[in-house]
């Protein structure tokens, strides 16, 4: 049988997926997705187009030979970490618990 030709009924998964609940799983998610990839999107480009556009400000000496430039690159790995460790909290404690309750619900569904 095609996808096409599956049904709500037929098929748990897409019974699932047009809940309330689901529905609300997605918002959430994307919620907290969205805004944090559009944050470290800006702050790369940021970063980008001052090494394109503004070498001379980039190319400052802070301490040493250590430049602003050299500061920059290394908090996109800074950044990075903590988006990774921020991301696994969140989901930990607010996205996770819901998506369990989801799937022991379809779980149950298909023992039907």
């Amino acid at each position: 049988m095609s996808n096409e030709a599956r049904t709500q009924a037929e098929d748990p998964y897409l019974a699932l997926q047009t809940t309330s609940e689901f529905q609300e799983l997605r918002r959430k998610f994307r919620g907290f997705v969205f805004p944090m990839t559009a944050f470290f999107l800006a702050w790369y480009f940021l970063y980008v187009l001052l090494s394109i556009f503004a070498p001379g400000f980039m190319g400052t000496k802070v301490v040493g030979n250590i430049t602003i430039g050299l500061l920059f690159g290394l908090g996109q790995f800074v950044t990075t970490f903590a988006i990774t460790i921020i991301y696994s909290r969140w989901a930990t404690r607010e996205f996770d618990p819901a998506a369990d309750a989801l799937g022991a619900r379809l779980d149950a569904d298909k023992e039907h």
